[in-house]
């Protein structure tokens, strides 16, 4: 779900039919909707006032930005009722849309980023936060944000870590949603799709790490990553349906070519079958309530 500042009412987003930018009101609604149908847990995206973008990401660390506010907001109301989860990266709040501090040649400095997520991994535990979720693949996060949060007293919040993260042309809508001001493109720090074996070789890093829960995103052109994770992985395995695939299909049902709720459906089943305990999708509170 993504929550955004600045607007009055929900903002449609047009390349995901049927998802929006939440107002803070509306957030709080929509996740109570949510929960009352059985989805069991919420993934939580801010989307700043541009002006508040700066080449740190400020704005996720502080208490008034938009998604601790929000956390906060929704752990008064849902409290222990569902699963609140943060995205834990930069790329929403920095001006240049990449998903960590860049150094003075422009390109993404791995260990400044790692610091920044600490940061923003204990002000979203301190907001409401029960999992946190690193994803913008940089080596180290999991171990940093785990001595962070430990040192913070944050010790059973939990590390949902996309383990590996492709550079996949899915993310399109995605980045509609997030009011992205992305430059160039992160190819240095996201997997290359053609290479399964560092796949399997970042997951156990993650785990050895000490990550509670590992994904993998995309899913569903992955699903052969996602089956070697879940055959060696002692940790839950997540697996997240992005942006592409819910607009791709979406389209494809919208023209009259295909059934929604049979494809959607069919889609998480085989994201299930191939191994994954846990699916992000945009479609969870439908879904809980067609299975209902």
């Amino acid at each position: 779900m993504f929550v955004a500042d600045g607007i009055d009412e929900p903002r449609p987003i047009a390349s995901m039919p049927g998802v929006v930018q939440h107002t803070r009101d509306s957030l709080r609604r929509a996740a109570a909707s949510a929960v009352a149908a059985g989805v069991g847990g919420l993934m939580l995206f801010g989307v700043p006032r541009e002006e508040d973008k700066d080449p740190g990401g400020s704005i996720g660390v502080a208490r008034d930005g938009i998604l601790n506010a929000a956390l906060r907001d929704l752990a008064k109301d849902l409290g222990d009722d569902t699963v609140l989860m943060a995205d834990t990266c930069l790329d929403e709040f920095t001006d240049h849309g990449h998903c960590g501090v860049l150094d003075a040649t422009g390109r993404v400095d791995n260990d400044a980023t790692n610091a920044k997520y600490v940061e923003l991994a204990v002000a979203q535990a301190d907001s409401g936060a029960h999992v946190v979720a690193p994803s913008g693949m940089m080596d180290g996060q999991v171990a940093a944000i785990r001595d962070g949060l430990d040192a913070a007293g944050h010790t059973d919040t939990v590390i949902l870590a996309y383990a590996a993260k492709f550079a996949s042309g899915f993310y399109g809508p995605f980045r509609e949603a997030v009011a992205s001001s992305l430059s160039g493109d992160r190819r240095t720090y996201q997997q290359q799709p053609g290479n399964a074996r560092e796949a399997r070789h970042e997951v156990q890093l993650d785990i050895d790490e000490g990550a509670d829960i590992i994904m993998i995103k995309p899913a569903m052109g992955y699903l052969d990553v996602v089956r070697a994770a879940a055959d060696v992985s002692p940790v839950p395995v997540a697996a997240y349906q992005v942006s592409g695939e819910y607009a791709m299909i979406s389209a494809a049902a919208a023209n009259g070519w295909i059934d929604l709720q049979t494809v959607a459906l069919e889609t998480l089943t085989g994201i299930r079958r191939a191994g994954a305990d846990i699916v992000l999708t945009y479609w969870a509170a439908e879904v809980a309530d067609w299975l209902a």
